[in-house]
């Protein structure tokens, strides 16, 4: 029988190889949900790992979804490494890009480019405010963090409803819920003619180096990952835990912000209800296959952007409901949980030991031996 035995450590080529193990299962689970539906498995698996890779265009789109999910996860990673649980990243990307459409409305056929450099700046206020909030309340009054940026994110979501169902409505827009039109001198430089691919893919990948240097080559970032890890010895040791607190969640807050503001001001063009597209909720997922680490999470943001890219084309392709994205990413995640396991636990093959006889059998057993022991007598 198969025995789950405990490891003298964690390993760590284990703690390498799970989200890999993680993605075969998930593919495998993928299959045989391909053939449920009716459908040809090796198309369904074609459109959701091949289409997404196979030309220019498609990897221009692929960066494209996948910029906001590194911006994000990189945030997240910095709070979780901190223990401190920001589950409220859409909203904050919400307000980023709220807070980004109203300086973008604000230019004019006069205004140069330097006002995209203003349009970014304020979606990272914008999300820094809206995770002060939670900070704020966690530290004034022990609030639960979870619960709190949880729940701001409903409330994200009705204040930009309000904004384009209200005052920032086009009036020209025939009565649809969405802002003008942004003017092109707002909107974010694209790297390629062509192609919907801007700046915010090097901004990102710029980000992943910074975070790295932060998380492990200073100071500052090993007083974080200390609080995280062992909030008692960063007490000791004189690291402040407000200090982490308010650190960790004003970056996370900043890079949502930053993601919403891009999203904005580059593919979209104009602040409508469809700017929440989850991709704060899928952060979540990017940060922890990516097992917290910014180079780890370029990998899993990429993998995330085809199960985006690959649930439209099998909606379009294959008749197959949108919500097939969700559904792998559910899977990944919760196969990810169960593949962490052989971290700190191997498996063993232990073989079935015979039962012991039951006391009655037993003394049978002695008295039948007893008997012939004293006929032979």
């Amino acid at each position: 029988m198969l025995k789950l035995e405990a490891r003298p450590e964690a390993s760590k080529v284990m703690s390498v190889m799970s989200p890999v193990l993680a993605l075969a299962v998930t593919v495998v689970i993928g299959t045989v949900l391909f053939v449920l539906l009716g459908k040809d498995p090796m198309r369904g698996l074609y459109v959701f790992f091949v289409e997404p890779v196979k030309s220019v265009y498609a990897l221009t789109e692929l960066a494209v979804k996948a910029t906001p999910l590194i911006l994000i996860a990189l945030g997240l990673a910095v709070c979780f490494r901190s223990n401190v649980w920001n589950i409220g990243a859409e909203g904050q990307f919400i307000v980023g890009g709220i807070a980004a459409a109203g300086v973008a409305m604000t230019a004019d056929k006069e205004t140069g480019r330097w006002i995209v450099a203003l349009v970014l700046l304020a979606g990272v206020f914008g999300g820094m405010v809206w995770a002060g909030i939670v900070a704020f309340l966690r530290d004034r009054f022990n609030a639960n963090e979870i619960l709190v940026s949880l729940m701001l994110v409903y409330v994200a979501d009705q204040v930009l409803g309000y904004m384009v169902y209200g005052p920032w409505k086009d009036p020209a827009g025939f009565n649809f819920p969405q802002t003008i039109t942004f003017l092109k001198s707002t909107s974010v430089p694209k790297l390629f003619p062509g192609f919907r691919v801007n700046i915010g893919l090097i901004l990102a990948l710029i980000a992943v180096a910074a975070f790295w240097v932060l998380l492990f080559r200073t100071y500052a970032g090993f007083q974080l990952q200390v609080g995280g890890l062992a909030p008692a010895a960063a007490r000791y040791a004189g690291f402040s835990s407000r200090r982490a607190l308010w650190t960790a969640l004003l970056l996370s807050g900043g890079m949502a912000g930053l993601a919403g503001a891009l999203e904005v001001a580059g593919p979209l063009g104009q602040l409508t209800p469809y700017v929440p597209a989850g991709y704060g909720f899928a952060a979540i997922i990017v940060a922890y296959v990516g097992r917290l680490h910014p180079v780890g999470i370029v990998f899993s943001a990429i993998l995330m952007s085809m199960f985006y890219i690959g649930g439209e084309l099998a909606q379009s392709r294959l008749g197959l409901p949108k919500s097939l994205t969700g559904v792998f990413q559910g899977l990944l995640l919760f196969t990810l949980l169960a593949c962490d396991t052989l971290i700190h636990y191997r498996v063993r093959w232990q073989a079935a030991r015979p039962a012991p006889p039951k006391p009655a059998a037993a003394a049978l057993v002695s008295t039948a031996a007893a008997a012939t022991t004293e006929r032979a007598a």
